[in-house]
């Protein structure tokens, strides 16, 4: 017969391991309910608090803003299409590309049919919860054999596309329920360009 003396101290041992135990299972099971409902999140990253949007997701949205048609100076027609999204990690910027074609039947023969590259900021905008392209620029402007006259046309279109068409574009829009997690809000910080998308840092608000 074992002295009780001796089993008290192997049941203090077995309730503490058995407390252990229930401890981390409770854990678990919070950790797990946290993932689960952070992977609701498309994009989201639950381990650096960043939600991430592809190069694709990023090009696809940009595609709805076109085509678009311009008039410009009341003598040009000025049509827009094919966009090309590219990143630019090094200056942390959007890059759009734009297929452009400029008619006047006034003062052109023929069509100007060219390219225009502008390059814009990001920025978070909290009463609409989305990302907005933020203060386009133009790059460059890219027409082969335009006459000089028409060279200062091009530059002013190109500004007013900066200015009407990509200007506080949102290329996404969160929901509320994206906002809150495990019972806490939080609200989005700083976005990065990286090689392949964008992300955003989540912070606890």
């Amino acid at each position: 017969m074992v002295d009780g003396r001796m089993q008290a101290p192997r049941r203090k041992r077995r309730e503490a391991m058995h407390t252990i135990r229930r401890k981390l299972m409770k854990s678990l099971l919070a950790f797990s309910a946290m993932a689960i409902e952070a992977a609701a999140w498309a994009g989201y990253n639950i381990w650096t608090n960043e939600y991430t949007l592809s190069q694709k997701q990023l090009q696809s949205v940009i595609e709805t803003r076109f085509p678009q048609q311009l008039r410009y100076a009341e003598v040009f027609n000025v049509n827009l299409k094919n966009p090309r999204l590219t990143l630019n990690p090094a200056q942390n910027r959007v890059l759009t590309q734009v297929s452009v074609d400029v008619f006047s039947p006034l003062l052109l023969a023929a069509p100007l049919n060219g390219a225009i590259t502008l390059s814009s900021g990001l920025k978070y905008d909290k009463a609409t919860r989305a990302i907005l392209l933020d203060n386009p620029a133009v790059d460059s402007i890219d027409f082969s054999a335009v006459p000089a006259q028409y060279k200062q046309q091009l530059s002013q279109i190109g500004m007013i596309v900066a200015e009407q068409v990509l200007k506080d574009y949102p290329v996404y829009t969160f929901t509320s329920d994206e906002l809150r997690l495990s019972g806490k809000t939080f609200e989005p910080g700083a976005i990065t360009v990286q090689a392949d998308g964008i992300a955003v840092k989540i912070n606890e608000s």
